[in-house]
């Protein structure tokens, strides 16, 4: 067994005592001049967080990719908060709805380091996508005409056309 040091640091703000080891403070002295140094070199840039429009544009992409069917997007904003836009389609089996879901999520993860919420893609009924700026529901078409989401959100003018 090896011996380490050790020593206790006073913590004024808790008013105790927490013990460290001198191993943690060389490995921290080193990592934060390594990153003071990336972060002169240009190294270091905060990940830039996509737009609502560009969210969008990757999740209709990806829908038209994976041949789905019946695509309708709804500006939310100034209607809710949950969202700028949904977006809903429709898949032809289980199968195709939770692949495009798994996919859909995928193809976010890698373009913009998001992860997004998932919920009914066991099922692949009824797949909801929340991915902070764009709800994407994913429809069978018999549960999609069953719930009939576009009656709620969509303008009675554009449901007429």
């Amino acid at each position: 067994m090896r011996a380490t040091a050790c020593y206790f640091q006073v913590i004024p703000s808790v008013g105790g005592m927490a013990a460290r080891h001198k191993e943690d403070d060389v490995l921290s002295i080193h990592s934060r001049a390594a990153h003071a140094v990336d972060d002169r070199a240009g190294l270091l840039t905060a990940p830039t967080q996509p737009s609502s429009e560009e969210l969008l544009a990757k999740i209709l992409a990806s829908l038209e990719d994976d041949k789905a069917e019946d695509v309708v997007q709804i500006d939310l904003r100034g209607k809710t908060t949950i969202g700028d836009y949904m977006v809903i389609a429709s898949g032809r089996s289980t199968r195709q709805v939770s692949a495009m879901a798994e996919k859909l999520v995928e193809r976010l993860k890698a373009e913009f380091g998001r992860t997004a919420r998932v919920e009914g893609k066991e099922t692949g009924d009824w797949v909801l996508i929340d991915t902070g700026d764009v709800i994407v529901h994913l429809f069978r078409p018999e549960v999609r005409e069953f719930y009939q989401l576009e009656k709620m959100w969509l303008p009675a003018d554009a449901r007429a056309n």
